[in-house]
């Protein structure tokens, strides 16, 4: 993949179109201006440090947030062009931070760039335009070049401000206020989750995450790439084979690699890339990987007599349990499908994956004969269960209408059959289930009272889960099916939301609750239709005059506001049970004046890793987690 140096200079840089419309329309370009388009802006820097690396000249990059969560990205690669370009007449490095779509990665074979990891192609000119001040500097043909901007204008012509015989860029952005009004605050997990995902996929790349704000600092460098990226997602769970089993090769200017390691869990967790990008939707790359998979250990197991004759092959579901595959190639035109663009469609790359890996597959079953037949074995015991569980799963689907008025003290459904405003609660206990009844919109609003916790569905297999009283109810209620059969088109209701207790307790049901949605409902998550309520912790009454007060703060507040002296009666409520309908109606459950938190799935493997480690089998994982976030609780009920 390694180019001529030469051959990147100010004539490749191509201008597409002008930069007016950014600050206009931000979340067309960086998708919002929340904390997830904030978080983008860094990416589009980073990706073209990343890039540099791609093409062999870059080998560490350091990511700075400084205490006033402006950014500084450094990188040792060739530094940006700083000649002229032939069509705008002012310094390529101008262009490429003042002009849209101008960079050197559009030209194909002739570009300086083999493959870029650009998934919009929006570059750092859209940085510049939506940042306060963004200062860059760059480091060739023996010279520091700088410029600096305010919102996207130049404040000064590149100068030359000192002499150096180093190469590279380093970019510093103050995100603009005015654009992010929700926040410009840089949270640091976010930025390692992603920087660590990226030093995974790039191996050999140290990139180095350095926080001003909190002296944190942590160099992620991995020579293992994608191997150790396996070994992380397994670190909580038990491996079937010891060292995960790796493939790379390339064909037609397409590069492939693969690493898959089997664990003892329930679930598979299969996470594919394209040129760094997470193809969250899949593609082509990964069904070439599954189709591969299924038919190599369905002949193996045919050949070794692991499965007879009158035996069913094992299905692309059995031979993935507990599965963990990083699937990560490198294309020069890749093409993005589906309806966030993060599902590849290029259809030269699933033939070119499934052959590959196909061959590798094999050799290695043929020389691992000890580690084939545990994984094997494995499917096996998944088909043996899939059987168990399609018997199971019939209970559960619902046919009519009438099988939900068949629960008797269960689902107290709405009236409306229109999904998008229909709502249902699942609550805590039947005391509070009996309060939400009385105190819901008969219309649109749902009560499912749970009893007790809920199975903890990382530890068992789909048959078993599917036999849990508690959960059945709900796959009938929310009308989806689970897992393989579900289909977020039959939803009833477009707002499932969580209501339980502020206490441990109803913390550790709703963590259940999550867990379950996020194995097998996940699309409800995807979708945005899951959300928690937010009931208060205490009701303050002064004569008359009825608050009520969500967190310590709060009640603070409102205690000032009744004013000094004041005589004022507190209750702190420990459960839901202790509201009558009105008062749950009027704090958790009226629209006009609740707060729902609607979760959602930012980082997959993270939240994957997270589960994982709350609630596996593993305890150390567990306690880590606790020390780590338990400075984070101000109040706990014990």
């Amino acid at each position: 993949m390694s180019v001529n140096q030469n051959a990147y200079d100010d004539s490749q840089i191509q201008v597409l179109e002008g930069l007016e419309a950014v600050r206009k329309r931000p979340g067309m370009y960086i998708g919002s201006t929340s904390a997830r388009g904030l978080h983008h802006l860094v990416w589009e820097v980073v990706d073209n440090s990343i890039d540099e690396a791609l093409a062999g000249f870059c080998t560490r990059i350091d990511v700075i947030v400084h205490k006033n969560n402006s950014v500084t990205v450094i990188d040792n690669g060739r530094g940006i062009p700083v000649g002229e370009n032939a069509k705008l007449k002012r310094p390529t490095l101008e262009v490429v931070l003042t002009v849209l779509h101008a960079g050197g990665k559009f030209g194909g074979e002739d570009s300086g760039y083999k493959v870029s990891g650009g998934l919009h192609g929006v570059g750092i000119s859209v940085v510049n335009a939506l940042s306060e001040h963004l200062t860059v500097q760059v480091k060739n043909k023996g010279q520091i070049h700088q410029q600096e901007y305010r919102r996207g204008v130049p404040q000064y012509d590149v100068k030359v401000i000192g002499e150096t015989e180093e190469t590279g860029t380093t970019v510093t952005f103050q995100p603009d206020p005015e654009i992010f009004k929700e926040t410009t605050e840089y949270d640091y997990d976010t930025l390692q989750s992603r920087i660590r995902e990226l030093a995974f996929l790039n191996k050999g790349i140290e990139i180095n995450l350095i926080d001003e704000r909190t002296d944190t600092a942590h160099t992620h460098k991995y020579d293992g790439g994608i191997i150790s990226f396996v070994q992380h997602l397994n670190r909580n769970r038990e491996v079937v084979n010891e060292m995960p089993i790796y493939v790379e090769g390339s064909k037609d200017n397409i590069s492939i690699e693969i690493a898959l390691q089997y664990n003892d869990s329930y679930t598979e967790n299969i996470y594919s890339f394209a040129n760094n990008i997470n193809t969250h939707e899949g593609g082509t790359h990964e069904s070439g990987f599954k189709s591969a998979l299924t038919r190599i250990l369905n002949e193996y197991a045919r050949k070794t007599n692991s499965l007879k004759d009158n035996d069913s092959n094992l299905s692309g579901d059995d031979v993935r349990e507990g599965l963990a595959a990083i699937i990560s190639v490198k294309i020069p035109e890749p093409q993005f499908e589906g309806q966030t663009k993060t599902k590849l469609g290029n259809s030269e790359v699933r033939g070119i994956v499934e052959s590959l890996f196909a061959e590798k597959l094999q050799e290695f079953m043929d020389e691992n004969p000890a580690v084939a037949k545990r994984i094997l074995e494995k499917g096996i015991q998944a088909a043996r269960a899939r059987e168990a569980a399609r018997k199971a799963r019939e209970l559960t689907r619902r046919k009519s209408a009438l099988e939900v008025s068949a629960l008797p003290g269960k689902l107290a459904d709405c009236s409306s059959k229109d999904a998008s405003i229909s709502e249902i609660y699942i609550v805590e206990g039947d005391s509070a289930g009996g309060s939400a009844k009385q105190g819901r919109d008969r219309h649109f609003q749902a009560i499912l009272p749970l009893r007790g916790k809920i199975l903890n569905v990382e530890k068992a297999r789909l048959d078993r889960i599917l036999s849990n009283t508690e959960i059945r109810a709900m796959i009938t209620a929310f009308g989806t099916g689970i897992s393989d059969d579900f289909e977020i088109a039959k939803a009833r209701y477009h707002k499932i939301i969580i209501m339980t207790d502020a206490d441990v307790d109803g913390a550790h049901i709703r963590t259940l609750l999550l867990t379950f949605f996020y194995r097998y409902m996940r699309k409800l998550i995807e979708s945005g239709y899951v959300y928690i309520a937010q009931p208060p912790l205490f009701k303050l009454e002064r004569n008359k005059t009825v608050r009520y007060a969500y967190n310590e703060k709060q009640r603070e507040i409102i205690m000032q506001e009744f004013g000094e002296g004041a005589k004022v009666n507190v209750q702190r409520y420990k459960g839901l049970g202790e509201m009558n309908p009105e008062q749950l109606w009027e704090t958790t459950m009226d629209p006009e004046s609740r707060t729902l938190l609607q979760v959602t799935i930012e980082d997959a493997i993270e939240a994957d890793t997270l589960f994982d480690s709350l609630m596996g089998d593993n305890v150390e994982p567990r306690r880590d987690f606790i020390e780590e976030h338990a400075k984070y609780v101000k109040n706990l009920d014990i």
